[in-house]
């Protein structure tokens, strides 16, 4: 299993230095084989890993179903010991196969659609290291390994979201996407600092066993649990840190699909679902994290429904799905948060994929204004469109209905209050979901003749992903099918030995099969009628004015995403470039330079005064030593 893991992590990395390395002289060809096959490897021998996982036998198991290993001694000073050390367990096996499953299909469908680019192999370097940053932090053994994939796939994210540098808007957005997850990345470091004080080690097993004796509700754990939710605020875009993943659809399509849909953005979510024999015991911190999910689920959506640039609309669908997730967090539903961040990671993928096909066919345009009536000349993506967003959209049988349900019966559970606010926010995904297809898809073109002209049904190196994906998103639910189904959910299962021990507590809430069933009609009738909503005002492919359903200011201000960014820009921006000009003006420039400058001016007065001492005359001189020995003579009678 080690050297299988090994491997693993070792292939995406020697893909990244052959291909950065050699980018300028690699041919294209072979940098496509070797960026895609190093992905379609790592994923093999995850298939082969969860293999001998499941076969082992018990005496090489670590309690709770978890075999853990020590590559090196990587730090030692004092009582600080930190080895370099990896985890195996059900939790990480499902995120190696996600990540190199659906990392594999991405990396396939870039060689088309990065085919004309010049950067071609440098851009599969890049992805590359991405896909090794992110193997290494879901099968970090202890907080700081992790960390190092936590930062490693905020480095990724910067070079991909900027990958076109030549455009300054590009290099502004990432450089927006690396600021704002360091505001995050910092409350993850005392988080761990805080983790060392209290259990004298930052291992996953020793921390989570030392946690296990204390009671809940302790003020340590709650401020451990909360630092670390601000790791994942800043690294799966919540409030308040989700504005740099709007702008992070900079990048090219795939970049989008890989790091801000399938992989990337839900590392906060793996972050607080492995800690989470941590946050079981802290009960204001699920609260706190059940809040902000369901705020920004809610609030994503409505900026969702009245934007037209086609990725900007997945991308706050992005922010609103991963705000699902930590609302099941939130609610105790930690197998529920990891089954919707499987089942997004394939119809989000292939949602973003579907638009990057759209996008390379209309020679770039992003607008869903100026298409229609692609489903005509793109059938395969149109088809595997639609089958992403009935997924999302949470109609049965598809994948997302299954995990959303799970989600919202946990919330029900929790508070009625909440399931009504997430039961909004998935009323809103159906519709600016439907929305978005309709435009894109349904009646007249109504883009250029030059663009009419140039449709075509994208190559099948990049529909092949797509089809796949569409199997993904549309079989996914039979992952963790539940009970009212009459079968046993084997995700459930699956995570059992991971989960357990602290969801067996009160955080788990339970109902009976009649009010599963009433939520799920209620639920499923009002997203219908959201589609229904949705194919009367925009099935003909043209939108209509919206003022008789959202007043026209309301609905100018969720155009402009409710003005948050202007906002920060006011109060946060300005405010520190003020303070900046008052510290420089005022501490720095007349504070600290004049004292310095000061000082050296008075040395310089000084120096002009007592040089005129050294006259070069021999009687000035004796009349001077003469004078200082009357002045000793002077001060020793005096005292």
């Amino acid at each position: 299993m080690t050297m299988i893991l090994l491997i693993i992590l070792m292939l995406p990395l020697a893909g990244f230095l052959v291909l950065g390395g050699g980018f300028r002289s690699i041919p294209k060809r072979v940098g496509a084989v070797i960026g895609t096959n190093t992905i379609l490897g790592a994923f093999l021998l995850s298939i082969a890993l969860f293999y001998f996982h499941q076969h082992l036998s018990p005496s090489m198991h670590q309690p709770k179903g978890s075999f853990v290993f020590s590559l090196f001694e990587w730090i030692q000073a004092g009582n600080l010991r930190i080895p370099f050390e990896f985890i195996v367990d059900p939790l990480t096996l499902l995120m190696l196969l996600v990540v190199t499953g659906v990392g594999y299909l991405i990396h396939l469908y870039s060689v088309g659609y990065m085919n004309d680019d010049p950067g071609f192999n440098r851009f599969f370097a890049y992805m590359n290291l991405f896909v090794f940053f992110m193997l290494l932090l879901v099968t970090a053994g202890s907080f700081p390994i992790m960390f190092i994939g936590w930062e490693g796939v905020g480095l990724c994210s910067y070079l991909l979201i900027g990958f076109w540098f030549r455009n300054q808007e590009y290099n502004n957005a990432a450089k927006k996407a690396f600021i704002m997850n360091r505001i995050g990345d910092l409350g993850f470091l005392v988080g761990m600092f805080l983790i060392y004080t209290t259990f004298g080690s930052l291992s996953f097993l020793p921390v989570f066993a030392k946690a296990g004796a204390m009671p809940a509700g302790t003020p340590v754990l709650t401020a451990i649990t909360l630092l670390l939710f601000v790791g994942a605020v800043g690294k799966s875009a919540q409030i308040p840190l989700y504005t740099w993943l709007p702008d992070a659809m900079a990048g090219p399509t795939p970049v989008s699909a890989l790091i801000h849909a399938a992989t990337m953005v839900t590392a906060g979510v793996y972050m607080v679902a492995r800690s989470g024999a941590l946050y079981a015991l802290a009960p204001f911190t699920l609260t706190v994290i059940a809040v902000t999910g369901i705020a920004t689920a809610l609030f994503a959506a409505v900026i969702a429904l009245f934007q037209n640039d086609i990725k900007k609309i997945l991308a706050y669908s992005t922010i609103s799905q991963l705000g699902y997730m930590f609302a099941a967090l939130g609610a105790g539903a930690f197998t529920g948060a990891v089954f919707h961040l499987t089942t997004h990671a394939f119809f989000k993928a292939l949602l973003f994929l579907g638009a990057g096909s759209v996008i390379h066919a209309m020679g770039g345009e992003q607008d869903i204004r100026r298409m229609g009536g692609l489903r005509k000349k793109m059938p395969i993506t149109a088809f595997t469109f639609l089958a992403g967003t009935l997924a999302l959209a949470g109609l049965p049988p598809l994948s997302g209905f299954f995990s959303k349900d799970e989600i919202l019966l946990a919330l029900f559970g929790r508070s009625p209050l909440m399931w009504g606010f997430a039961a909004a926010g998935a009323l809103l995904s159906a519709l600016y979901m439907f929305r978005m297809l309709f435009l894109a898809f349904f009646g007249r073109f109504r883009g250029t003749d030059e663009q009419d002209h140039h449709l075509h049904e994208s190559p099948g190196v990049m529909t092949f992903p797509l089809v796949i994906l569409a199997l993904a998103a549309v079989a996914g639910g039979l992952l963790n099918l539940p009970g009212w189904t009459g079968t046993e959910g084997k995700l459930a299962g699956f995570l059992d030995p991971v989960f357990s021990v602290f969801t067996s507590s009160s955080v788990t809430h339970h109902l009976s099969p009649s009010t599963e069933w009433i939520l799920m009609g209620v639920t499923l009738a009002a997203i219908v009628a959201m589609i229904a909503i949705a194919w009367r005002r925009y099935g003909r492919g043209e939108e209509e004015p919206a003022t008789e359903v959202t007043p026209g200011a309301l609905r100018r201000l969720a155009e402009e995403k409710f003005r948050i960014d202007e906002l920060y820009d006011r109060v946060v921006i300005r405010l520190l470039l003020w303070l900046s000009r008052f510290l420089h003006d005022t501490i720095d420039r007349r504070g600290i330079d004049r004292a310095v400058n000061g000082a050296g001016a008075a040395v310089v007065r000084a120096g002009n005064t007592f040089r005129f001492i050294q006259t070069g005359n021999v009687g000035f001189y004796m009349f001077i030593m003469i004078l200082g020995i009357l002045a000793i003579l002077v001060t020793n009678i005096l005292l």
